[in-house]
């Protein structure tokens, strides 16, 4: 007997979130439905798709082979809804993106809430994880990276460089003493990333900057910054992310400035779905739009570590 789609949609899932339940709430199917689909797909097959272990579900050289053909028949799927929309000149549909939580604080949600403006038929999804994201598995439809992936069936794009700078607030700057070089740092706090869970070595702001070691530390780039806000110490803040901050200034402007990129990644076989080009292509013009609007806001005029060189510094 021939797999239907909804067999080979749940297929998908398993084998995509390596697990019974993970599937299950994916789907939003009891896992008991979930395992009994799988097992009544493997029977009508005569093949064993998957290798059952207290880790989860892994795909068996059968079960390997029957993805291909089943991500071949999803993206079938996908180009025929495209072909038959009502309002072709609309993008309709759920797409999930995902992204580090700079970018998805401080950049996506005005891109995403212009483009759903536009688009009331469209739902956006914005995963924010300070990691990776595995398109392989279909954890998101497409993701916003800091680098290239060196390996996977993906599809690299460079959206735009971007910039960042230490900072401090001006309640710290006053309070503590004058930073004038790198070497100053040392007597001062510094906020930075757990060392442990810099999941990309674009990440290691610190140690390009010639700083050994945090002493406030947070995976996420969103904590980072409220603890700069807050007065605990110094440390390294995005550019674009310096409009939404009053409080912070920049300290050595001149001196410390970091470049890097972001790139949108998303998995090969996409490309042949037409509404996933256009909304890549918004979210890449979007992002590449909003890091040169809010770079544009920051005054680098800020002092230099010394708050009375601030031009916003009061007595």
């Amino acid at each position: 007997m021939a797999a239907q789609w909804d067999d080979i949609r749940i297929f998908l899932a398993v084998a995509r979130s390596q697990s019974i339940s993970g599937a299950g709430r994916v789907l939003k199917l009891d896992p008991a439905t979930v395992g009994r689909r799988i097992g009544r797909l493997e029977d009508s097959l005569g093949v064993i798709l998957f290798a059952k272990s207290p880790q989860g579900y892994s795909l068996s050289d059968a079960g390997q082979r029957f993805l291909a053909h089943s991500e071949r028949a999803e993206q079938a799927i996908l180009l025929a809804a495209e072909d038959v929309a009502e309002q072709p000149g609309k993008l309709t549909g759920q797409v999930r993106i995902g992204a580090p939580d700079g970018s998805a604080n401080y950049l996506l949600p005005q891109v995403c809430a212009r483009i759903a403006e536009r688009n009331p038929g469209l739902e956006l999804q914005i995963v924010a994880l300070p990691r990776v994201f595995n398109l392989s598995k279909r954890e998101a439809d497409m993701a916003v990276a800091l680098s290239r992936p060196a390996t996977g069936r993906l599809n690299v794009q460079k959206i735009t460089d971007y910039h960042l700078h230490l900072a401090a607030s001006q309640d710290y700057l006053r309070k503590n003493s004058k930073i004038d070089g790198i070497d100053s740092l040392s007597k001062h706090q510094i906020v930075g990333y757990i060392p442990d869970m810099i999941f990309d070595t674009e990440l290691d702001y610190l140690a390009e900057i010639g700083v050994e070691q945090a002493t406030l530390t947070s995976n996420s780039v969103s904590v980072q910054i409220n603890l700069l806000r807050q007065g605990a110490g110094v440390g390294i803040i995005h550019d674009f992310a310096m409009p939404f901050c009053p409080e912070l200034r920049l300290i050595l402007p001149e001196r410390v400035k970091l470049t890097r990129s972001f790139y949108l990644i998303r998995h090969v076989a996409d490309k042949k779905v037409e509404r996933l080009n256009r909304i890549a292509a918004l979210i890449s013009n979007g992002i590449r739009g909003e890091v040169a609007r809010l770079e544009a806001l920051l005054d680098t005029r800020q002092g230099n570590g010394d708050p009375k060189a601030s031009p916003n510094y009061k007595e």
